[in-house]
């Protein structure tokens, strides 16, 4: 019988420890699949969570704000424990929001912030001014080894709008390139500055495409392009194609030195073609496991880890929050980085 009870307390102990038997429903509500970054954000997170214990309703919403409002209504509805939510806009969910804390729902805005709500609880995303910082960096080393000695001719983009980590990503990368551009060392010459002027809408590579279209036939009929900041991926690829258009990157005539984020596939094969000049790599399986551990605290009666206290304001108050660390990658090291870790393998790339 003392054997029975010590094997019994022994396996509860080994339950607890591993959350094997972990009670609670998830509900994760993600914006789209048209970006590969968010799927693999989606299938990371549902493989985490299960392999913890919890159940998970994951939910794309395919960048449609109703849409999206409906689905986080019926995880509320139907009773899940926690919410994580990639906000399409980050100024929609108010009243939704509401409705969970008063079910005693927990909610962890997840790589996006939530703004204009006191019942966001926490936030786990990357550091996302450093990834700005990143982008511009590179930009600049780009023009450095490809055009020589400065001045260079650059244009601007921006992210979307609604979406509060575009800010960061367009202040960070400004607080590199403003002093070059206050020195002369990079020329505007468009003159278009500032996210309100910049800035891409859902993040639409074709709206992308279309704006270099413009720029390019209004401004560099007799001047040649140096760089683009470019803030993700898929905005990147519609700008490559704009500037293929119009013969950059054959002949004498080279391809501008075009920056991004999200490392996926089709800008990895860019870079690897000389076209795409870097990304920033952002891990979401690691996202995913903080965002993980996260709940698990929720859950527990417990507080989750933190390290930034500070930035993340979203209008009502100032959001608890975990910040990673992004990685500058270029054909220099993406290899190592991304295959090396596992992300991705040789025959996605190659």
């Amino acid at each position: 019988m003392k054997l029975t009870s010590l094997l019994v307390s022994a396996t509860a102990a080994i339950t607890l420890a591993t959350g094997a038997f972990a009670e609670g429903t998830v509900g994760i509500a993600m914006p789209t699949k048209s970006s590969a970054r968010w799927i693999s954000d989606g299938n990371s997170m549902v493989k985490q969570f299960e392999a913890a214990g919890y159940s998970a309703d994951l939910q794309y919403a395919e960048d449609d704000i109703p849409n999206q409002l409906a689905q986080i209504e019926n995880m509320i509805t139907t009773g899940v424990d926690v919410l994580v939510i990639a906000a399409i806009d980050g100024t929609t969910l108010s009243n939704a929001l509401e409705n969970a804390h008063f079910a005693g729902i927990k909610v962890i805005a997840y790589d996006r912030l939530i703004r204009d709500s006191a019942y966001v609880d926490y936030y786990a995303t990357f550091d996302n001014f450093k990834v700005g910082v990143q982008q511009a960096s590179s930009l600049v080393t780009g023009l450095k080894e490809g055009f020589g000695d400065a001045p260079y001719n650059v244009e601007l983009f921006g992210g979307s709008p609604d979406d509060n980590n575009a800010y960061f990503f367009y202040n960070g990368a400004m607080s590199v390139l403003q002093p070059l551009i206050d020195d002369g060392s990079i020329n505007i010459v468009s003159g278009q500055q500032g996210m309100d002027t910049v800035g891409t809408l859902r993040w639409d590579g074709a709206v992308a495409q279309a704006r270099m279209d413009n720029l390019l036939s209004a401004h560099y009929t007799d001047k040649v392009l140096h760089g683009v900041l470019s803030p993700y991926d898929g905005l990147s690829i519609g700008i490559l194609s704009s500037l293929k258009g119009v013969s950059y990157g054959s002949g004498d005539l080279k391809m501008p030195i075009v920056s991004g984020q999200d490392a996926e596939v089709p800008s990895v094969k860019s870079m690897l073609a000389g076209e795409q000049y870097s990304t920033v790599f952002k891990d979401t399986r690691e996202l995913a496991r903080v965002t993980v551990g996260m709940v698990r605290a929720v859950l527990e009666g417990g507080t989750p880890e933190i390290n930034n206290t500070e930035t993340y304001d979203n209008g009502v108050k100032v959001i608890p929050s975990y910040l990673l660390e992004p990685v500058s990658v270029d054909i220099s090291n993406w290899e190592e980085t991304l295959i090396g870790s596992g992300y991705y393998t040789e025959d996605q790339i190659k």
